[in-house]
């Protein structure tokens, strides 16, 4: 795994305890993660024993707010530096992405039947929020939850993109339980935890260009009966959730996204230092350091920012402008060193099954998954 190309952080909420922390996880990475990511690409998706494995080392447990976050922004970045986007983010998508909703949302029987087995792995959970003519704006969502006599709702809809789809035990779901003009924001919408076993749900495989083991499908919704206390949070009021969430989506996607670029540098001053022309290595060339010591300065400072940004969010303050900025820089940056390093890889680095290729192939997809670049920038101008 990767020593981090600046493993040495220094910042005053970061303490020896933290350190200590970090080698932790690295090891448990080590042994969890590394041995079984190249299978779990071709397969598509983390095995049920790969879960249950993850659970039992603490790693689907680590605390999503408070002090406790500056720990999962160490475990998260550290997840980056595995290399395997697909997999980071399919494990990012259960353990906090869907579950913020339960632990943001939810009530206290809602976190006690989900929370706890969800935590140990044995049941997984997904996002099921963009549709194929609602992604970055989800003003023109389609999925609806109609409320019946009973008071429970019926769900039609179709979802694209789920990490986790095939595997997943519940679905966390926007729809609209109000009816009202498509394009009134999210006016009229509502978040339901959705049973993958009801009747009605079916999943398809929705192939992508990267993020192979990240288990991405399109699911169906038919239907589909959800209890009226499967409601997440206030009817009506999707708009208040989906805003805090995906701040802290954006904080989560950022920080992968520097272990991502961690990862990437190291590969890269690794193959330069090793890779001859005319009997020199490619670090003998002036232009090639220079532009690398760019790429590792950029790299240290949003570093920084990215820590700085999980420990507002550990006091209760990140704003959706500095989510913004980091999901966009991260994820920016991620593509530019991956684009880099397949270049100075030379044919090699073009090869479908180099880790050079596999990081570029993935790296585009963190700058469309979780909020487009171009939205990001609307966002920040907006929050001025």
């Amino acid at each position: 795994m990767s020593g981090g190309a600046g493993s040495h952080l220094t910042a005053p909420y970061l303490t020896a305890e933290h350190a200590a922390f970090r080698d932790v996880v690295r090891s448990e990475l080590a042994s969890a993660v590394l041995p079984c990511a190249d299978r779990w690409e071709r397969q598509g998706r983390i095995t049920r024993k790969g879960w249950l494995d993850l659970a039992k080392r603490g790693l689907l447990s680590i605390g999503h707010c408070g002090e406790d976050f500056v720990r999962s922004a160490i475990f998260l970045e550290e997840l980056g530096c595995t290399g395997y986007t697909g997999v980071r983010a399919s494990i990012a998508a259960h353990a906090y992405m869907a579950l913020s909703y339960v632990e943001l949302f939810g009530t206290a029987e809602q976190r006690f039947s989900y929370l706890p087995a969800a935590r140990r792995g044995m049941r997984i959970g997904a996002l099921a929020i963009s549709e194929a003519g609602a992604g970055s704006d989800l003003r023109h969502i389609c999925t609806t939850a109609e409320e019946a006599k009973d008071g429970s709702y019926r769900l039609n809809g179709e979802k694209c993109y789920v990490v986790n789809g095939s595997r997943a035990d519940f679905f966390i779901v926007l729809a609209r339980t109000r009816a009202i003009p498509v394009g009134k924001a999210l006016s009229g919408a509502s978040i339901l935890i959705v049973d993958s076993g009801n009747d009605g749900v079916k999943r398809s495989p929705q192939p992508m260009a990267g993020w192979q083991g990240a288990d991405i499908c399109q699911v169906e919704f038919t239907g589909v009966v959800v209890a009226p206390d499967r409601l997440l949070g206030r009817r009506d009021q999707a708009l208040l959730q989906v805003m805090k969430a995906l701040d802290f989506e954006r904080l989560v996607a950022g920080l992968l996204a520097v272990g991502g670029i961690s990862y990437c540098l190291d590969l890269l001053q690794a193959h330069v230092g090793e890779r001859r022309i005319r009997d020199a290595p490619l670090s003998a060339n002036q232009i090639i350091r220079q532009q690398i010591a760019d790429f590792c300065s950029d790299f240290e400072m949003l570093r920084h920012y990215a820590y700085h940004a999980a420990w507002l969010h550990s006091c209760g303050r990140l704003d959706s402008r500095t989510a913004s900025i980091l999901k966009l820089k991260a994820t920016e940056l991620a593509v530019v060193v991956a684009e880099k390093c397949v270049q100075y890889c030379g044919a090699r680095g073009y090869l479908r099954d180099s880790a050079a290729y596999r990081l570029y192939r993935d790296a585009v997809g963190g700058t469309i998954a979780g909020g487009a670049s171009e939205l990001l920038r609307e966002i920040i101008y907006q929050c001025e």
